[in-house]
């Protein structure tokens, strides 16, 4: 059971509401930044929820979680309705080919208007049973508990009717829903049992890692001495962190485990490819707390317009920030980025004696927006130029080392206090203005009193700074400079 939705439409709390068992609390700002796994008992029966991120940076993440479930349900806010992500989260579930149920939440507050929702959605071409479809839906309220019991009851018709069984003999099988490094027990794995019995002294593999295990935990971390079909579990002590969304899979002895292992060479891509032209390029060494972390930034770092400056991920890792990551920040100067991960005290100390730039994140937002600000330093500024006016010299005044004053009339636009000039001398014999120097405005006076601003017609004084010597008949031509930060 894949649990999907836009952020803030209360999956985590609909999940809070079904099982006496606390998410929301733990996560940050109250966002579910990771997939997790939690089962409830119902009517003897076991339902497994997996509960996927709401944010877009994690459409990759959503999208495995729909791949591995039996059934969806698509959780929209009744009182905002659909939004982009449900949208996304629609594509996911057709694309995975599961039976999907809509969970109207939020029916507690006065604004809800499921019918209002049910209608929108027929424009995606997710059309209820109420509006002549054949998907199923359910009001609820994670906070009044609402509806709790029918989405329970419909959930167990909808697996009835599409008879999903697995088999308990065979090997054990599966999915890695999550991977991170854990500081006391090695690389370790959320999975997600689809076929089999995995039992202690299994060995199990993936293409990138394996182990032979030795304890089983439950969702809720506590041991258990076997897993069974829908069961998510926690294995720690594998070679390597495994990759999110692979298969694994029970071998015989771990010769065979380690013949799985295929060794690949990571994605390159935009944001790895070499900087061209006026391009500029900003280095990154990515750590997080899990394997679905790194995936995520990397894809959304991915999406950022880098026709001006160049992400190169110099590297991704799950697991806290340490001296081998520093050393190679210190060589190729790059940026640190840690998500919700800690810098070990040895890289500390690095970074007391080392100029290295390093930015701690527990929000994947924040973390985008930070590299954003970095990449937007790094854009050359634009110069742009405002033509304001332009005064003929008609007399000179006096002149001291690189400042003289002259008095014109404004013969075109108008003129401003601290502008800048340029000076144009008509040619002979009826030839083209040449331009002969250029200098600043450093006062504007009119009858002999200061002033901001003057216009066309009007005859003024002006204090200019520059090289270049003015004579009568002179063009002076004003205009500003305008330095507008870089953008990508």
């Amino acid at each position: 059971m894949v649990v999907l939705g836009h952020i803030d439409h209360g999956k985590s709390s609909l999940l809070e509401a079904i099982r006496d068992f606390k998410i929301t609390a733990k996560e940050t700002g109250g966002i579910t930044q990771h997939i997790g796994a939690y089962q409830v008992e119902e009517k003897g029966k076991k339902i497994t929820f997996i509960d996927t991120p709401g944010h877009e940076a994690f459409s990759q993440m959503r999208s495995r979680g729909a791949k591995v479930a039996d059934i969806a349900i698509l959780v929209v806010d009744a009182s905002e309705g659909a939004k982009a992500q449900t949208k996304e989260a629609i594509s996911h579930i057709k694309k995975a080919g599961v039976p999907v149920i809509l969970a109207l939440n939020k029916m507690d507050k006065p604004e809800a208007d499921p019918e209002r929702v049910k209608r929108e959605l027929v424009k995606e071409d997710f059309v209820v049973e109420s509006m002549g479809g054949k998907i199923p839906s359910v009001e609820v309220s994670a906070k009044t508990k609402k509806g709790i019991p029918e989405l329970l009851d419909l959930i167990l018709l909808v697996a009835e009717m599409e008879k999903f069984s697995a088999s308990i003999e065979k090997s054990a099988s599966g999915v890695v829903v999550e991977s991170y490094l854990d500081n006391l027990r090695g690389a370790t794995a959320t999975l997600l049992i689809t076929q089999g019995t995995l039992k202690q002294g299994d060995i199990i593999g993936t293409p990138s890692a394996f182990t032979k295990v030795k304890t089983i935990e439950n969702f809720q971390k506590n041991p258990i001495e076997k897993a069974l079909p829908s069961d998510p579990v926690i294995i720690f002590g594998f070679n390597e962190v495994p990759r999110v969304g692979e298969e694994f899979k029970t071998f015989s002895n771990l010769e065979e485990a380690k013949k799985n292992i295929k060794i690949e060479e990571p994605a390159r891509n935009a944001s790895h490819s070499d900087a061209g032209g006026d391009q500029r390029v900003l280095n990154l060494i990515l750590k997080a707390d899990v394997a679905g972390s790194t995936e995520a930034i990397e894809g959304i770092l991915r999406d950022l317009p880098q026709k001006k400056v160049v992400l190169r991920i110099l590297k991704s890792e799950v697991g806290g920030i340490n001296e081998s990551d520093l050393k190679l920040a210190v060589s190729s100067k790059a940026t640190v980025l840690g998500f919700r991960v800690k810098v070990d005290p040895i890289a500390k100390r690095i970074t007391e004696r080392e100029d290295i730039r390093i930015m701690l994140f527990e929000i994947i937002y924040d973390l985008v927006e930070g590299v954003r600000k970095l990449m937007e330093k790094i854009v050359a500024p634009q110069e742009l130029r405002h033509d304001l006016g332009k005064v003929k010299v008609l007399v000179k005044f006096l002149a001291e080392k690189n400042r003289q004053i002259v008095g014109g009339r404004i013969i075109e636009g108008e003129v401003k206090k601290g502008s800048l000039i340029e000076v144009f001398r008509p040619a002979r014999a009826g030839g083209n203005e040449e331009k002969i120097g250029q200098g600043r405005m450093i006062n504007l006076q009119r009858n002999k009193k200061d002033i901001d601003l003057l216009g066309k017609g009007e005859e003024c004084g002006i204090l200019f700074e520059g090289e270049v010597k003015i004579e009568e008949g002179d063009i002076l031509q004003i205009y500003t400079e305008e330095r507008i930060k870089g953008k990508l």
